[in-house]
């Protein structure tokens, strides 16, 4: 097979275990952003900004337990896989489960135990208590979880991985409103009596998270009946093939996971920890100049409508962290430089062909697509997105950077670049807040300016581990400059259209608009090839659509 040929059928495995991944992550991102709307009007800016205190702090010890399980076991896994090592990589499965196991069960009992002090002292906001200990089972369910995930992940398919993620998400949207609505109700009627108008949207939003912890069960639900079905028709199968003559001893194996799994974790922690202090340290400020509710308010809208939009986008680049990661190990096994290379080129370009318009389409439609999909504060959300929507493609960029570092075997690297870009966005944050006085735009700043050093950190170090050299062409500038087209595109004929309908379908039909005009103008500059359109579902029939009109020769 030609180098050529070879890296077209690499740039579209990875396209179709990617898409499949980044698809059914928009998608369950979708659905959670639809469930932020209702939720919401239920328990309001004050609820949502409980909620993202009583999150923040689940996040963190999710980090630290098992949220990286599934990327460090996929890579096990990928690479006994590609040595036709079937035993091992079934006892590197089992040693994940007894990992989760230990590791989930202990940061459960430590959060329903410890919820008053981790959020009264660390975050501020005393009231997150209820939610956080509603969200601690989850935290066992979800590493158990993530040993299956990583399982199937390592074994080259993403599909059992997204079509959980869509479960989780349809079970924990119905579960969450419902429970929020009830909770909100109760709290209500305690709140009158206690003369505590804000004890409604506190305990409405615990009740939002029992949806968490339902939808995290019937996602495990899902992937252990696939494991059952797996084992039963393919693994029991290739046993026999098995050339291995001695099996790893599980405590080799116990042990080869903690080293594997604890640089992903320090990696990630400290990459997600940023969040966490950005929050922290502005409630705390806000709290010294005594502006409590605006404390509350201004983190609701922040997390609850600014991050919700952010973070849609750059769910394609942790998909394809799932992706890569499992096939650059495959590949460094292997020794083949070439083909890491093939795929860091592929991954990377494929998502900054997606993420670039989106930030510039949420740049330049903050406002109404804001007002299309909340409620409450407009105005401020509105103008995190004028000042924010950059980080899109750093934190895309910087996740993959993450990803394509922890494939190759640099799994420290990550964690030492995190960092320093850590201290770099504690310093601006506390300059932005009290030399600037930009309040809760400091954290916006502060959180870009910390995903920009990432960024620019690990493709330094990409650069130097896989003697990579970044293509720009088609990657950045065709993308860019066909989004700048679509931005406009889209702006005109939203101002044109809200004159006589309505903002929600003038959006709508820019949004429309955009999405065509970036397409073409993408076909028209080059930015997608004949091998794009090969590597895509339904490629053949766009090709031969826009030959018609010259844009390709035979």
């Amino acid at each position: 097979m030609s180098q050529k040929k070879h890296g077209k059928t690499i740039a579209g495995n990875i396209l179709v275990q990617g898409g499949i991944l980044a698809i059914a992550g928009l998608v369950a991102r979708m659905i959670g952003l639809v469930r932020r709307i209702p939720l919401t009007n239920i328990i309001g800016d004050m609820g949502n900004g409980y909620y993202a205190n009583a999150y923040e702090i689940y996040s963190i010890v999710l980090l630290l337990s098992s949220y990286s399980l599934p990327v460090a076991i996929s890579r096990l896994v990928a690479s006994r896989t590609e040595k036709g090592q079937i035993k091992n990589t079934q006892r590197y499965f089992r040693g994940a489960l007894l990992f989760a196991v230990i590791s989930g069960g202990l940061s459960c009992f430590l959060v329903f135990v410890f919820a008053n002090p981790l959020a009264s002292k660390i975050m501020g906001e005393p009231k997150s208590a209820m939610a956080l200990r509603v969200l601690a089972p989850t935290l066992f369910i979800f590493a158990v979880m993530g040993a299956f995930r990583g399982y199937f992940q390592g074994k080259g398919t993403m599909v059992v991985t997204a079509i959980s993620q869509i479960i989780e998400q349809i079970i924990l949207v119905v579960t969450s409103l419902v429970f929020a609505h009830i909770f909100f109700r109760i709290g209500s009627k305690f709140g009158n009596v206690m003369m505590d108008e804000n004890f409604a949207p506190a305990l409405g939003a615990a009740g939002a998270t029992v949806g968490c912890g339902l939808g995290a069960l019937a996602s495990l639900f899902y992937c252990a009946v696939c494991y059952q079905l797996y084992v039963k028709k393919v693994v029991h199968n290739q046993i026999p093939m098995d050339p291995t003559r001695k099996t790893e001893s599980m405590g080799k194996v116990m042990l080869t996971i903690f080293l594997t799994v604890v640089p992903f974790i320090m990696s990630t922690v400290i990459y997600n920890v940023s969040s966490i202090l950005d929050q922290s340290m502005f409630n705390h400020y806000m709290e010294e100049i005594n502006e409590l509710d605006l404390k509350t308010l201004s983190m609701g809208v922040y997390s609850g409508k600014y991050r919700v939009l952010i973070n849609l986008p750059v769910a394609l680049a942790n998909a394809m962290v799932s992706a890569i990661v499992p096939s650059l190990s495959a590949s460094i096994s292997k020794n083949d430089h070439v083909t890491a290379r093939m795929k860091v080129t592929s991954a990377i370009r494929i998502t900054m062909v997606i993420t670039i318009p989106c930030a510039v389409g949420l740049a330049v439609l903050g406002k109404p697509i804001v007002s299309m999909l909340f409620s409450g504060e407009v105005n401020m959300a509105a103008n995190m997105l004028y000042i924010g929507t950059l980080s899109i493609i750093f934190f895309a960029l910087s996740t993959l950077g993450n990803g394509i570092l922890q494939g190759i075997g640099k799994i420290n690297v990550p964690v030492i670049n995190a960092v320093i870009a850590l201290v770099i966005n504690v310093g601006s944050l506390q300059l932005f807040l009290r030399g600037f006085k930009m309040g809760i735009y400091s954290v916006v700043l502060a959180n870009m300016l910390f995903s920009l050093v990432m960024c620019i950190l690990n493709h330094l170090a990409i650069h130097r581990f896989l003697h990579y050299k970044q293509e720009v062409r088609r990657t950045f500038i065709i993308p860019f400059l066909c989004s700048l087209v679509m931005g406009g595109a889209a702006f005109l004929v939203y101002l044109l259209f809200q004159i006589f309908l309505p903002d929600p379908i003038a959006c709508l039909i820019a949004i429309l608009i955009a999405i065509i005009v970036y397409f073409i103008m993408m076909v028209v500059f080059k930015g997608f090839t004949k091998e794009t359109f090969d590597d895509i579902p339904m490629g053949g029939r766009f090709l031969k659509f826009f030959r018609k009109f010259g844009l390709f020769r035979k």
